[in-house]
């Protein structure tokens, strides 16, 4: 690589900041050129429904870098901006203006967009998402007033941002109500066994959560959101909505320009798209994974954080590959949890430890008694233990793994 070369990063979260980073750790002496829709300085987005949300961060602690990072380290950063095309036989990006810029070599770190609910009401003010540091901001408003009184949250999805955001609206004092279609929260994560922990955490808490069910409407007094309407009719009045179903992950943009997409942008282990001189990283690659076995896309902060290392070696034509295994933590009320690994639907769930005290793993193994993935709650020395539980491959004896008294390290036969 030579002075001369441009190198395009489209999306300004962790994900490309750290790209950024990446590169220049790794002595790229060309042209770097940061897109980014929001106005901000590159951020995290956890602690928007953790920490910030909860008051206990500021926006500025959680910015990847001050802004004179950038300059110092010759980062052109374009805020603001959203690039529109992409021409891969040419090399350029688009502008909303038409310009163009061209790349040697480009990154796609375009994350992912929450989804919305198809019912009435869904359109009305007062119901929010939470991707931003404006929609943290607007629900923590929404919830708190002109008064010290913090009002009532209807919370449409009990998934982690769901249960996030209702565990610390619960810790300013609001009343908090959630609406979940499956048998138990965090089902699609954790299966019913484990979801069920969080649920009774919840209740425990004073949330109303409402499980086997659905929203009908989002019911609206003049124009803005004043509660919801369960299938049964049941009417429960709220201050805001927060709908939390999950994210699509945006990969219109590698569409548009015949990059090979399906459920996100298909990369290999290295990264790398079907375009040699694209890569993909963050929430929107569909990475094959070379531990697992099998393609993996996770919209979780590790990845952000950890894949652009890899994709910074693979843009400067090194050899690397992303193995790391998913991971995503959590914390809710007085409950801290880890979590490792990918787990089959089918999955068995195995404990050791107290359950109901909150401090315990869970493990998830495969029909040879293999562990797919763990999670640790309120024990916080049993991480690397888990991750080789899981890379080892072999299968574990169950009364070793559910005796506390047996060391990790030993329950492989």
């Amino acid at each position: 690589m030579s002075g001369e070369d441009t190198f395009l990063i489209v999306g300004a979260g962790l994900a490309g900041a750290r790209l950024a980073e990446e590169l220049r750790a790794r002595d790229f002496p060309g042209r770097i050129v940061l897109f980014g829709t929001e106005e901000h300085l590159p951020y995290e987005r956890p602690p928007l429904s953790k920490e910030y949300f909860a008051g206990k961060k500021q926006l500025r602690e959680f910015t990847v870098h001050p802004g004179d990072w950038y300059r110092d380290h010759r980062v052109e950063l374009r805020l603001g901006t959203t690039v529109t095309g992409i021409d891969a036989a040419a090399h350029t990006v688009t502008m909303p203006d038409g310009s163009t810029e061209h790349y040697d070599k480009l990154a796609l770190a375009t994350g992912s967009t929450p989804r919305t609910v198809p019912i009435p009401g869904a359109d009305a003010d007062g119901v929010h998402v939470l991707r931003t540091v404006e929609d943290s901001d607007a629900v923590l408003a929404a919830i708190q007033g002109e008064t010290d009184h913090a009002g009532w949250l209807a919370v449409i999805g009990a998934g982690w941002i769901g249960m996030e955001i209702a565990a610390n609206a619960r810790g300013r004092g609001a009343g908090v109500v959630v609406a979940e279609s499956a048998e138990q929260p965090l089902l699609g994560s954790l299966g019913a066994e484990m979801g069920a922990v969080f649920a009774d955490l919840h209740r425990a808490h004073g949330v109303d959560l409402r499980t086997n069910t659905s929203v009908r409407e989002i019911v609206a007094y003049d124009g803005r959101a004043s509660g919801i309407r369960f299938g049964d009719g049941t009417v429960v009045p709220a201050d805001a909505v927060l709908v939390a179903v999950g994210a699509r992950p945006n990969v219109d943009l590698a569409r548009d320009a015949g990059l090979a997409v399906e459920d996100g942008v298909l990369v290999d282990a290295s990264l790398a798209t079907s375009d040699p001189d694209i890569v993909a990283v963050g929430d929107i690659a569909a990475a094959e994974h070379p531990v697992l076995g099998t393609r993996v896309r996770v919209e979780h902060w590790a990845n952000a954080l950890n894949q652009p290392a890899v994709a910074a070696a693979t843009m400067l034509g090194h050899e690397a590959v992303y193995d790391r295994l998913p991971y995503f933590f959590t914390d809710q009320y007085d409950l801290g949890m880890e979590y490792v690994g990918l787990a089959p639907h089918d999955a068995r769930v195995v404990t050791r430890g107290d359950v109901h005290g909150l401090q315990f793993l869970a493990f998830w193994l495969d029909d040879e008694r293999r562990v797919r993935a763990g999670m640790n709650v309120g024990i916080w020395d049993a991480g690397d233990d888990i991750r080789s539980l899981i890379t080892s491959g072999r299968p574990v004896d169950l009364d070793a793994l559910t005796d506390t008294a047996v060391p990790l390290s030993d329950v492989t036969p």
